[in-house]
């Protein structure tokens, strides 16, 4: 049986090769999309993909994760420029039939010295998926979306591997940028944490917020070692105003 991990391999990878077979792991008459940008039902998948192939664009997979019915991916894409994706599919009956995404143009490295996407790729210790999944809800919502910051500690390793494009490594580098304000507010405001999805020492989480005053999508991947966040990464997407959506669904 073929895994939700690899239908959406498939189906990503067939906006490279044009194979109109990965355009048929959706289910169209059933599919949710939610990227406001992007209409349903018109082009079909098939004749979208065939004609994206012609561009010779790159899809580059760096870790794939499966969560029950969803499988969720962290990527890059290359469209006449490079941008950095989380990928997040629904499954019914071995066919997509709901779809998120976050996906931000690719940033130098941060200060640290580290990328987007570079980092562990390797899932382990699957039967910590639970706890893993509930000590990451906690952190997301004490700290970034409560802003109790004195609980980083809690949650986090004190020598944090981070990915952010803009900050360092470690607690004092994110709290420090947790508290910048720009106009008299917090330039990243968590606001709402929407879905949690975790495979073993990783999870990914859904959170609607704001970054430099943008209303944004800011999803966040973590790894988990010992009991405490290890390591992060992160894309930051805006969020078009209401009257531009292509779709009705939301970005959540």
């Amino acid at each position: 049986m073929t895994s939700k991990k690899q239908l959406l391999m498939k189906l990503l990878k067939g906006i490279e090769t044009g194979d109109s077979e990965a355009a048929a792991v959706v289910n169209e008459s059933k599919y949710i999309q939610h990227n406001p940008r992007t209409g349903e039902g018109s082009p079909g998948l098939a004749e979208l993909f065939a004609r994206l192939a012609k561009a010779n664009p790159r899809v580059t997979f760096f870790r794939v994760f499966q969560d029950g019915d969803f499988a969720f991916a962290h990527n890059e894409y290359d469209f006449n420029g490079v941008e950095i994706a989380f990928e997040v599919f629904r499954f019914e009956d071995g066919r997509a039939v709901e779809h998120w995404d976050n996906i931000q143009e690719i940033q130098s490295p941060n200060p640290s010295g580290r990328t987007m996407l570079d980092g562990e790729t390797v899932v382990t210790d699957l039967d910590k998926t639970e706890g893993n999944r509930e000590l990451v809800r906690a952190f997301v919502e004490r700290v970034l979306i409560e802003r109790k910051f004195e609980l980083m500690a809690t949650y986090l390793a004190t020598d944090l591997i981070q990915h952010d494009p803009e900050i360092a490594d470690g607690i004092a580098s994110l709290r420090a940028a947790l508290n910048e304000e720009q106009n008299g507010a917090p330039r990243i405001a968590h606001q709402k944490l929407h879905r949690v999805l975790a495979e073993g020492n990783f999870a990914l989480c859904m959170i609607e917020g704001r970054r430099d005053g943008q209303h944004a999508g800011l999803f966040s991947l973590f790894r988990l070692a010992d009991g405490k966040i290890v390591e992060h990464w992160t894309t930051c997407t805006p969020i078009p105003p209401r009257n531009e959506w292509k779709n009705d669904n939301g970005k959540f």
